[in-house]
């Protein structure tokens, strides 16, 4: 459903990666990604379509994330590279037109824009109502519900006119207000000031709600008509995933989702793996991806190597929507074996034969960066145990190539290295492999 929903935006996003760029066709004249009119035609013929579907399709295509415009250049998003090898690339990137629903068919212009605002602020609870309803729920209902969310918004403001506050239509309409608490605004009950504000009745509120429902309807979420309202299995499934990641993020371990990425990788250094990674989904439900995947990269530029590899732990719990960021920092020295390791399994590689990807010298620097997180935060026997993952032979050989990979935490890791081994002869070649880095000797 998501791909024959989107798929008159794919193909217009799939035009302007051929058609628009430097030297071609702009894709915008205004400077906020709306198509000029030229380039609009220009699409309309190449395409065979109109002007109005050729605009329509483009919205639809920046709000979903396959296109992406920058001046007047547009260039392909991730989800249109991932789209015919990627399913959660199609369903993440329907997700996002679908979190969009009040762009994707913008507001009456003719009301109060106050009052849209509330209406977009009401309707999670509505979506919620119809997802527990499972099943076709009279408009009538719906605008009961409406009209008690929206009075509560307007209470948590103290906008309400004096007088009682309405009562829910049935108890299912409790259910879907506890249910979508956290996706909507807080409900904590607030004075009854005097005030004069519009109320929120039926008269002011159906039309808008009529136009989210085919706002809604239009984006693929709903099926709207005869009085009705009913949850599509995609709309539904996107109400679930919501509620789903509220309840992940109610999950955390206590203080580490409200933390910065440094701090919360510290606090899930001593988790296992499975519970690790749990908490990274927590954290990164409670924020926008894209600043998520930037403060983790941030952390793994940092010198605790211990963080670097945890970085890019959670960044495997990211997926798909991070390979740009990963991408753009391989030419990075100190994140290029991460980088090229988290690539190769992201395009299907078995984790067990990624390290294939990285050259000697990589997979050198690799496991000097790892030893330096053992030595900051093992054991003494982890880090002896750590010289069987490495790629030499021999332990001479490592050596010689440790010492000409120039990791700036060589001589630390081979000084604790020599400490902790208990062959005496090799923790002398150590020690002596160490002192020659420190001296710049042979």
């Amino acid at each position: 459903m998501a791909r024959s929903g989107l798929a008159g935006a794919v193909r217009v996003a799939r035009w302007a990666d051929a058609a628009l760029g430097p030297g071609r066709h702009a894709a915008a004249s205004d400077g906020k990604a709306t198509l000029s009119d030229a380039t609009a035609e220009h699409a309309a013929q190449a395409l065979g379509l109109t002007t109005a579907q050729v605009r329509a399709d483009w919205d639809n295509a920046r709000l979903a994330g396959l296109v992406e415009v920058h001046g007047a250049t547009a260039r392909p998003g991730w989800r249109l590279r991932a789209w015919d090898r990627d399913d959660s690339a199609v369903l993440r990137g329907w997700v996002a037109l679908f979190d969009a629903w009040s762009l994707a068919d913008p507001g009456p212009a003719h009301h109060d824009q106050s009052a849209v605002a509330d209406v977009v602020s009401a309707m999670p609870q509505v979506l919620s109502f119809l997802q527990l309803s499972a099943g076709p729920v009279p408009v009538a209902q719906l605008l009961d519900l409406l009209q008690q969310r929206v009075t509560e918004l307007r209470t948590e403001r103290c906008e309400v006119p004096y007088g009682p506050r309405p009562a829910p239509a049935d108890p299912a309409t409790g259910q879907a207000h506890q249910a979508t608490a956290a996706l909507t605004a807080g409900t904590a009950t607030a004075p009854a000031l005097p005030a004069d504000p519009a109320p929120a009745d039926h008269a002011s509120l159906a039309p808008l709600l009529d136009w989210a429902l085919r706002a809604l309807t239009y984006v693929g979420a709903l099926t709207y008509g005869d009085g009705h309202a009913t949850l599509t299995p995609l709309g539904s499934w996107a109400v679930w995933v919501k509620l789903e990641q509220i309840c992940v993020a109610a999950q955390s371990p206590a203080g580490h989702i409200e933390q910065a990425a440094e701090d919360m990788l510290r606090g899930c250094a001593q988790l296992r793996p499975n519970a690790a990674r749990a908490e990274y989904r927590a954290w990164l439900a409670a924020r926008p991806v894209g600043s998520a995947v930037t403060a983790l990269l941030g952390a793994a530029r940092g010198e605790d190597a211990l963080l670097r590899g945890l970085a890019f732990e959670a960044l495997r719990v990211v997926g798909a929507p991070a390979e740009p960021d990963v991408r753009a920092v391989v030419d990075e020295p100190a994140l290029r074996p991460y980088a090229l390791l988290w690539l190769a399994e992201h395009d299907g590689v078995d984790p067990e034969d990624a390290h294939e990807v990285l050259t000697r010298d990589e997979a050198t620097w690799l496991w000097v960066d790892t030893a330096a997180a053992v030595a900051d935060h093992g054991e003494a026997p982890m880090l002896v145990r750590h010289l069987e993952s490495a790629v030499q032979p021999t332990v001479p050989q490592l050596l010689d190539e440790v010492r000409a990979v120039g990791h700036p935490r060589t001589v630390q890791v081979l000084v604790a290295l020599a400490a902790a081994h208990p062959d005496p002869a090799l923790a002398k070649a150590v020690r002596r492999a160490a002192f020659q880095v420190h001296t710049g000797g042979n």
